[in-house]
């Protein structure tokens, strides 16, 4: 029967209550525990931290109660933490980075060896290819289900030295580049490695959608996906999808079962600047009060609902892994941002399992 307000409990009540009260916080948490590691997790690109020695970079991971670190490993991503030609070399420095990471209850999301295997300068891409292959090996050697990549922009035809991203669909040039590079290399190549990653173990390719490369928002990335099979997904940015005029919720639907990482990074765009030249920008990122649009530390870009919004639709399409913090914010230092975001994050992201709707 409900309580009267107002009604003083008799004091036999009172304390039964007060003892349920003060033990049920710890048995709930114990009953709960295992489902915790269900619920997505905050977690740091730890590039961001490249001047810190590894054991540092995730002592200060674990001290602002982060769950996972995401590691570079090759082509842009490249990082000081995780050398993928040594550790495949040595079954000890595998065991003793595992050992450093999983000593501090953390563990590693994802290898990032993001780079443009399909640059029509032959060097580059044979680089790039090569430091992903070595990623897809350390993953699986490391038990690390994602590896994350760009999808890469070849040239416009057979000869070109540089990339080539198609904008617009006219003059028809633009039309015959395009057939070009998704029939002759982006699709052969994405299928061939989908089948290198399938026969090391590896499940999930996650492609970011970056503008300048052929894979830049939903259908782009469904498309490769559709050509190349299902270990095609993304590592899902919202920071690269604002300033296009996407709504990242709505992208998160449109990949459904297809999203294998997410970057937690925030954009604002400039609208004094926007509303005379538009939001496609080529000034450097340091020219911050002339550019259309910057990268911002989560929360500093867009509202917090919106947030709030983005962490209930991961939830609603089944997403369980990590919110990956990754600072690119120009007007904070990488310390302050990453602390901005992860406080921000951690009053936003779901701390329990979704439970039963018992209402209705």
């Amino acid at each position: 029967m409900r309580q009267e307000r107002g009604r003083p409990r008799p004091r036999l009540e009172q304390a039964a209550l007060a003892d349920e009260g003060a033990r049920a916080p710890v048995t709930i948490r114990a009953r709960l525990q295992a489902d915790y590691d269900t619920i997505m997790k905050i977690g740091l690109y730890l590039a961001i931290l490249s001047s810190l020695k590894f054991e540092e970079a995730l002592d200060y991971a674990a001290s602002l109660g982060l769950k996972t670190v995401e590691l570079g490993a090759g082509a842009y991503g490249a990082s000081p933490h995780c050398d993928a030609h040594a550790l495949l070399e040595s079954d000890q420095k595998r065991r003793e980075l595992l050992q450093a990471v999983r000593s501090r209850g953390l563990e590693i999301s994802a290898l990032n060896a993001a780079g443009n295997p399909l640059h029509p300068n032959r060097q580059i891409a044979a680089a790039h290819d090569a430091d992903f292959r070595k990623c897809i090996r350390l993953a699986r050697t490391l038990g690390v289900q994602v590896v994350i990549n760009f999808s890469g922009c070849p040239g416009g035809a057979p000869g070109d030295q540089q990339p080539n991203w198609v904008t617009c669909p006219w003059p028809p040039d633009y039309l015959n580049i395009l057939k070009y590079q998704w029939e002759q290399v982006v699709i052969p190549y994405w299928r061939e490695v989908a089948q290198f990653a399938e026969q090391h173990g590896v499940k999930r390719i996650a492609l970011e959608m970056h503008p300048g490369f052929v894979v830049y928002n939903p259908e782009t990335l469904l498309k490769l996906r559709a050509a190349a099979g299902p270990a095609i997904g993304a590592n899902f940015d919202p920071s690269h999808l604002f300033w296009q005029g996407i709504d990242p919720c709505a992208a998160l639907r449109a990949l459904r079962g297809a999203v294998w990482h997410v970057h937690a990074k925030d954009t604002r765009v400039q609208e004094w600047n926007s509303r005379v030249n538009g939001v496609l920008d080529t000034k450097h990122y340091s020219d911050e009060l002339n550019r259309a649009w910057l990268f911002r530390a989560v929360g500093y870009g867009n509202p917090r609902q919106f947030w709030c919004d983005f962490v209930s639709t991961l939830r609603m399409i089944g997403y369980d892994g990590a919110l990956s913090v990754e600072h690119e914010d120009s007007l904070m230092s990488p310390h302050e941002g990453l602390e901005k975001a992860i406080r921000f994050l951690q009053t936003i992201v779901f701390h329990e399992p979704q439970g039963q709707v018992t209402w209705a």
